[in-house]
């Protein structure tokens, strides 16, 4: 028989198999003899008082053996002689949809700007050591799409839309540890997450799909009102409905689609800083110890929301024993971005901290000349701000900086502590030159946090600039009810790139609808 039980026991007691074994047979009611197996659903820990606990809920299989997989798995069946789809990137949300398209029969033809999720690792470490980026491969563009190299974190609350626990049953079919199954903040890991993508990537080959790296979009193929296929910068064509899933960096697919007057408007997103403290103040703020999160408990995290003036400020992407990567997509700008490894094992927690940014709070002085329309004035604006942190930052990758109670008190940084961050840090006046509307914000967020958390405002802490790419600045229009385009047909925008999702999992689950309405189309 099979009984679910749930516990609350210490950390010690949950990092221990055997005492943790001990209490499953005491709460279920049955020898240890009687028990086969002990499998964890769901795990969190409740450390808002002293006494940390570990909430537990557990599968225990009484005088059984538990199934040899902790996940589920999907039998991907050969579609080479299916219809072609074409899937414009392979973020999550492409790759999930290409997924999908083989369960439901089609073919999908992955195409991707960028490298592969391993030569891409070589680009990436360039932008540290020698400043430069490629533009088609760096943190936001290859195989893998943004969160491949910026952390690999899997919680979102976009769960109305789609099954959570099936992407992440696909992920563990493909190598991901099935503890990401039920912990309550689940994570992969950057150091483990290309692996995995790499083997979505055979799944969608050995099943007669297609993956094409070095392949830009430059334009779509249209007869009649209708996509047929897309033309590549390279002069080759791919033929067949397109789901567009390029990413929320893909400027020039915003620039072409709205110099072809295909519908796309301005989209809310938020701008700010990412924040990084030594991991053991953090540590001692959120477990209440001065001694820090001991032996049994992992690298603690947080999550703040404030409102100033109408605005939300809050802490996006939260990265324990994390690194500050540049996220710029070419040389001329500067954007930061968070990540951890699987163990989150550095000395440095970060997140970013950033302001809500609607269209209308953008001035006409905030934005450049040019020729495109109010559709992409968030995205310019968003240009604006990157440039200004290159400028600020030494016209380098390096980024600008300044310690946290000097932003506060609008003081220069004479000097910086020490960073995760590799290609430097340059002290720099954030408060004089970044907007005022983002800084006072700002400021008067990390007093709301800091009431909450005692000693989290600290000068120990230091603010590096900036944080742009939260979300796409653009939404790409789709038609209610079925996905497709509002006025194209055979066209299918896609995840975080077309303005409906944030993060891994929300992409790839807006992936997987993309695809459903393909087959029904």
């Amino acid at each position: 028989m099979i009984k679910e039980i749930r516990i609350r026991v210490s950390p010690a007691e949950a990092a221990n198999e055997a005492t943790l074994r001990a209490v499953a047979c005491r709460e279920a009611g049955f020898a240890s003899s009687e028990i086969c197996a002990v499998r964890i659903l769901k795990r969190s820990i409740d450390a808002r008082q002293r006494n940390i606990v570990v909430n537990l809920d557990l599968r225990v299989f009484v005088n059984e053996l538990p199934p040899e997989n902790e996940y589920e798995t999907i039998e991907y069946r050969d579609v080479s002689g299916g219809k072609p789809v074409v899937v414009v990137g392979a973020g999550p949300g492409g790759l999930f949809a290409a997924l999908r398209l083989i369960e439901l029969g089609l073919k999908p033809v992955v195409i991707e700007r960028g490298k592969n999720v391993h030569e891409r690792k070589r680009d990436i470490a360039l932008i540290s050591r020698e400043h430069v980026v490629d533009p088609e491969s760096n943190y936001c563009f290859g195989e893998g799409g943004a969160g491949a190299y910026s952390d690999g974190k899997l919680y979102t609350r976009s769960k109305k839309r789609g099954s959570v626990n099936r992407i992440l049953n696909i992920f563990c079919q493909h190598g991901a540890n099935a503890s990401i199954l039920y912990d309550a903040h689940p994570h992969i890991g950057t150091d483990k997450l290309p692996r995995v993508i790499e083997n979505i990537r055979n799944t969608i080959i050995n099943s007669g799909g297609e993956a094409h790296f070095g392949a830009c979009m430059e334009s779509l193929i249209i007869r009649a009102d209708e996509v047929t296929g897309v033309r590549t910068r390279d002069g080759r064509s791919f033929m067949g409905q397109v789901i567009l899933a390029t990413g929320h960096s893909a400027r020039d697919v915003y620039r072409y689609l709205d110099r072809m007057k295909i519908a796309v408007e301005a989209k809310g997103i938020a701008v700010g800083v990412r924040l990084e403290h030594p991991q053991e103040i953090i540590d001692n703020i959120r477990y209440h110890s001065k001694v820090g999160r001991g032996e049994h408990l992992p690298a603690a995290e947080y999550g703040f929301v404030a409102q100033s003036a109408g605005r939300g400020v809050y802490s996006f992407c939260m990265c324990p024993g994390g690194f500050v990567v540049p996220a710029a997509c070419k040389t001329e700008e500067v954007v930061v971005n968070g990540m951890s490894a699987s163990n989150r094992g550095s000395r440095w927690a970060n997140s970013g901290i950033v302001v809500e940014i609607r269209p209308e709070d953008i001035r006409s002085e905030d934005m450049p000349d040019d020729e495109f329309s109010d559709a992409l004035k968030v995205m310019r604006y968003q240009e604006r701000l990157e440039r200004m942190s290159w400028q600020n930052g030494g016209m380098k990758q390096s980024a600008p900086a300044q310690r946290m109670v000097d932003f506060m008190q609008k003081r220069n940084s004479t000097d910086l502590p020490s960073s995760s961050y590799t290609p430097g840090l340059l002290a720099s006046p954030l408060h004089h030159w970044a907007p005022e509307y983002i800084t006072s914000r700002l400021r008067e967020g990390f007093r709301s946090f800091d009431n909450v958390s005692r000693g989290f405002l600290t000068n120990e802490a230091v603010l590096i600039g900036m944080e742009t790419r939260t979300s796409s600045p653009v939404r790409i229009l789709r038609e209610s009810g079925t996905l497709r385009h509002a006025t194209l047909k055979g066209l299918y925008p896609c995840g975080e790139g077309a303005g409906y999702a944030g993060g891994i999992v929300s992409a790839a689950i807006d992936g997987e609808l993309c695809a459903e309405s393909v087959a029904r189309q």
